[in-house]
């Protein structure tokens, strides 16, 4: 102990435990601070994504309702008491229209209010099985108190409120069917006439909520302005009455975006956003779900913290004095490698053993920052057309099989497209004219499905997934993509500037195919079948 060896060994074990230690420390606070900003956002990513899945459900709706609201008003500027049932006609017709073009409308209608006429009550029309809307007898307002705003919410409450308005969920008259409407009440010669509205199914809103998840036992649910619930995963509010209908704990009401809060004596977290429709959607999970992540991660650290404190003291013992500085930079450098930062700074460069591995691990240090950018760059995006690569396909297909598997996939369609001539072109005119074909392909397939992801599959190969706007405007965007090649190929002589594609689209038919997998192969068939026309018409 008296030997400057050993003290020089005591003393460096001392360091490395107190440095290992502190480390240690600030790498578990800084894992619990991060881990908790990440599980924020986390709840905040799906509730902002689901808020923007139903927005885009109630927006519809509200548009369409605004607009037909906004074609009674001046049809009425020219209309006379003689005339409304003429008026109501009219009406009628823009709003089986506009009806068909809004997404998950199960009723609409333009009610009169029996006491501006008793002659004309306007119509209602009904889809119930997806199919087609058919008119259904009204009902009778005559039999109501229209004051009264607990009874026919959808024409009494906009009436009292002169706004429009959307309302809670319902039971809607007549149909037994819970419903949430939106309505717009409609007013001739500053005198209340009816109302407008449209209503659409509870159950379609409460399977896009019950959809999102986090962790094993995180949900989402919703609840009005007050607090009153509306629709839960775990509990069911159908079955209840508005007096017993619960209300979220008091603490879910906050301003704030982020909320703690404890629920039948468990502490949980949640994010909340508000819809357009006023209504409040918050995700909300466990909070010993989110610490567990970290928690193992703090064991994982400390049991390599004591390997490397282990492995430094029995280094330190064997090797000391002059080798003591460069092991301890190596140290540092490994534990910013194990956090991710590769920008080592090792100046310790003499020709023995400490010299090399130094080397060594200030070369694997770039190498590995070089390779993991490289990593990332190439994952999910295709080099040459800078569109989504066959691995990022693959992910998203499994995905899409999930939902299928599960039936909770809405509509969609599988493309694919070949680009002919490729091999011609490389042949003949090189593989620089080669992938210039490869990308104006691309590019027009982007320009004319621009709302879908492209993802390059193959060397000419290419599949769009079509979902949402693309998929109920498939066959006319079809028929344009089409358009643009015949208009593209014959705008310039260069054969590598012509973009010939063989193209396949199939829909998703759940009564023909299993799988999305299905869906792809029969597009893929269509496709061929559409080069085996192109061949066959092309001239000899």
């Amino acid at each position: 102990m008296h030997s400057l060896r050993s003290r020089i060994a005591v003393m460096t074990v001392v360091m490395i435990l107190i440095s290992v230690t502190a480390v240690t420390t600030v790498s578990v606070l800084f894992i619990r601070r991060s881990e908790h900003f990440d599980s924020e956002q986390l709840l905040l990513l799906l509730c902002e994504t689901g808020r923007s899945n139903l927005n885009y459900y109630f927006d519809g709706v509200q548009k369409s309702v605004g607009k037909i609201a906004s074609f009674v008003v001046n049809d009425l500027e020219d209309t006379g008491p003689e005339d409304l049932s003429s008026h109501v006609e009219r009406v009628r017709r823009v709003f089986d229209e506009q009806a068909h073009r809004t997404s998950g409308v199960l009723t609409y209608y333009y009610r009169i209010d029996p006491a501006v006429s008793d002659t004309e009550k306007g119509f209602w029309y009904t889809n119930l099985d997806g199919s087609e809307f058919v008119y259904h007898e009204v009902t009778d307002i005559t039999r109501y108190d229209t004051d009264d705003t607990s009874r026919l919410v959808w024409f009494t409450v906009p009436k009292s409120t002169g706004k429009p308005v959307w309302l809670s969920p319902y039971i809607t008259d007549n149909l037994d069917i819970r419903v949430i409407s939106y309505n717009v009440p409609i007013y001739w010669n500053r005198t209340f006439l009816g109302v407008v509205g449209i209503e659409i199914d509870y159950s379609s809103m409460a399977s896009q909520v019950e959809s999102i998840r986090l962790y094993k036992n995180g949900y989402a649910f919703l609840c009005d302005a007050e607090g009153k619930l509306i629709f839960h995963p775990r509990i069911d509010v159908t079955r209840m009455t508005p007096e017993t209908v619960p209300q979220v704990p008091e603490g879910l009401l906050s301003s704030s975006t982020f909320i703690t809060y404890s629920y039948e004596g468990e502490s949980k977290e949640a994010a909340w956003l508000q819809l357009s429709n006023g209504m409040r959607l918050i995700v909300s999970v466990p909070i010993v779900e989110t610490e567990g992540d970290w928690a193992r991660l703090v064991i994982q650290i400390c049991g390599i913290s004591l390997i490397i404190l282990i492995s430094l003291c029995l280094f330190t013992l064997l090797y000391t004095g002059h080798i003591t500085r460069p092991l301890q930079q190596l140290t540092e450098a490994a534990g910013q490698l194990d956090r991710g930062n590769y920008d080592v700074d090792l100046d310790y460069d003499a020709d023995d053993e400490v010299g090399r591995l130094t080397r060594t691990f200030r070369d694997l240090s770039a190498h590995m920052k070089s390779h993991i950018q490289e990593l990332k760059k190439r994952a999910t995006i295709d080099a040459l057309t800078s569109v989504k690569n066959k691995g990022a396909f693959s992910t998203d297909l499994e995905l899409l099989e999930k939902h299928v598997a599960q039936n909770k996939s809405p509509g969609f369609a599988m493309g694919v497209f070949d680009c002919d001539n490729l091999k011609m072109i490389n042949d003949q005119f090189g593989h620089e004219k080669g992938d210039l074909f490869l990308k104006t392909s691309c590019q027009m397939i982007c320009q004319v499905f621009k709302h879908s992801p492209v993802y390059r599959i193959g060397g000419d190969e290419f599949v769009v997934i079509l979902r949402d706007h693309d998929y109920d405007h498939r066959e006319e965007l079809e028929n344009l993509f089409r358009r643009r090649i015949r208009e593209a190929c014959t705008s310039t002589s260069r054969i590598w500037e012509q973009p010939r594609i063989s193209v396949g689209i199939a829909e998703y038919d759940p009564a023909v195919d299993r799988s999305a997998s299905e869906t792809l192969r029969r597009a893929d068939r269509i496709m061929y079948a559409d080069k085996r026309q192109h061949k066959g018409s092309q001239k000899p």
